[in-house]
């Protein structure tokens, strides 16, 4: 449970600073099985608010947090059977969308004409919802809660209609407004693109809606000012039994991982892709999937400097590339005398470790307060020492302790094309997500299924797509074939 301490909420909280108090014993309600014991109370003269058998929740332990006054829940662990179930579930209806979104997509492109305003309203929330993959929005307190917003509360001050001021037939808008958590979403999208506007998809028409909702509107007021997030909702399940707005982006989510995916897998150089190279293009389709769901993060001072080290390691491969060639020459000519050679590193690692067990042993014995800050002393300086052994080593790795053969070098520098390749790729993959959350989508919103049936397919190491937590939280995913698919079938699967 959530220690005691200063509350931070997401974003700009309204109640940013005020204080958690500590959780006691007798505001928990535990939830067990009939025949289990009661956990006795580990808190000398306190005891539990309420024990209960409730089949029908998968909490174990509930108590309501001061600050907010919600309730919040112990629930059993991302790997329990019963999680897996969950998602299993949660996967499931989004494929059955599947069968239904022709449906959906012909009522709303009739709708989105209708001369009543709430139908009018229902069927451009439902495209907005659809296509941009918004999440539904509800009503909030901005003095409880952030200023956060969703397609039904997308105010006229969300929308700048023709934002670069092209004019005439312009049927741009910048979509600016603060989303869950906090997180910016500030997009412009053309309404007049193809994109919105193929197989009648009435991208043109949506705009004018818009437009039309705003108008003689003050900045402060509601663009949908008609409906409701439960409007919006019992209109959706009409269609299709617990259809809501976040299935949409389940559905998106994981239709657009697997188009992406198999747009990749049907060009004619994918054969001959390594795995690491797989799983670039697997990323990059992941990250269409992150941009469409808004899933955004900060880059931190420590990726940045990340990035700046990949880059100098870059750089120095480079130049030592070229040494290599050059070392080439020189014995081509049989000018052996000329080639570097570098001296052994023994010594320097000797004294690195006599530095580092010098240091345990100060930290280990030390008692005073001046004993301890010369125990930390000699750490610093002997890490520093370590460092430098192995930026030593790092600008000195190409060459060799005695003159090589023509062999060897030509085996180094390929070794070395192999490891600029190699760190480029992974300079490339981490400068492209560095503002993009791959995990989100990965955890929450695609079919884990299709991930494993296109590791299977192209001999990828599911390692290298799924951590182990990741592993763990979808085992139940792992048994699929590799031609498996995510459609309205997979509903049906045991």
């Amino acid at each position: 449970m959530e220690p005691p301490g200063a509350f931070r909420g997401r974003g700009e909280h309204p109640k940013m600073g005020k204080l958690k108090s500590r959780v006691l014993p007798e505001q928990v309600s535990l939830n067990l099985s009939e025949c289990a014991p009661v956990p006795p109370c580990p808190v000398p003269g306190h005891a539990w608010s309420d024990v209960r058998h409730d089949p029908r929740g998968q909490w174990l332990a509930t108590w309501k947090e001061n600050i907010n006054n919600q309730s919040k829940y112990m629930q059993l662990a991302a790997q329990s059977s019963f999680k897996g179930k969950s998602d299993r579930s949660k996967y499931s209806k989004a494929g059955l969308l599947c069968k239904n979104i022709e449906k959906i997509r012909k009522s709303y492109k009739k709708d989105l004409k209708s001369k009543d305003m709430e139908v009018k309203q229902l069927a451009t929330a439902t495209w907005v919802i659809d296509r941009l993959a918004l999440r539904v929005g509800g009503e909030k307190d901005t003095d409880e809660e952030a200023d956060t917003v969703g397609c039904c509360s997308l105010r006229v001050e969300h929308l700048h209609f023709d934002p670069n001021g092209e004019g005439g037939d312009s049927k741009e808008i910048e979509l600016e407004f603060l989303g869950k958590d906090s997180m910016l979403f500030k997009q412009t999208i053309d309404f007049g693109a193809t994109l919105y506007n193929d197989s009648n998809g009435l991208g043109a028409q949506v705009y004018d809606n818009l437009k039309s909702f705003c108008k003689k509107k003050k900045s402060s007021e509601e663009v949908f000012h008609v409906i409701n997030p439960t409007m919006l909702n019992n209109h959706l399940k009409q269609f299709m039994d617990g259809l809501s707005a976040k299935v949409f982006r389940t559905y998106n989510a994981s239709k657009t991982l697997q188009t992406e995916l198999r747009k990749y897998e049907v060009s004619p150089a994918w054969r001959n892709l390594t795995a690491s190279e797989k799983v670039v293009e697997y990323n990059n389709a992941n990250r269409e999937v992150a941009i469409l769901c808004n899933h955004q993060r900060s880059v931190s001072k420590a990726q940045e400097t990340q990035l700046e080290n990949i880059t100098a390691k870059v750089g120095m491969l480079k130049k030592q590339k070229k040494d290599l060639k050059k070392i080439l020459k020189l014995l081509t000519a049989g000018e052996a005398d000329k080639i570097p050679t570098k001296k052994s590193p023994q010594t320097m690692t000797d004294e690195v470790q006599k530095a580092l067990e010098k240091a345990k042993k100060l930290k280990d014995t030390a008692k005073t307060n001046e004993e301890k800050i010369r125990a930390t002393e000699a750490d610093e300086k002997a890490k520093a020492k370590k460092r430098a052994l192995a930026d030593s080593k790092f600008q000195k790795a190409h060459l060799w302790e005695k003159v090589p053969t023509k062999e060897q070098v030509v085996k180094k520098i390929e070794a070395w094309n192999g490891k600029i390749s190699k760190m480029e790729m992974d300079l490339k993959h981490k400068d492209d997500n560095k503002e993009v959350s791959l995990g989100t989508s990965k955890i929450n919103y695609m079919d884990p299924r299709i991930s494993v049936a296109w590791c299977k397919r192209n001999e990828v190491p599911i390692e290298k797509i799924f951590s182990k937590t990741l592993r763990d939280k979808f085992n139940w995913a792992m048994a699929v074939v590799p031609d498996w698919e995510f459609n309205e079938h997979i509903a049906k699967e045991a």
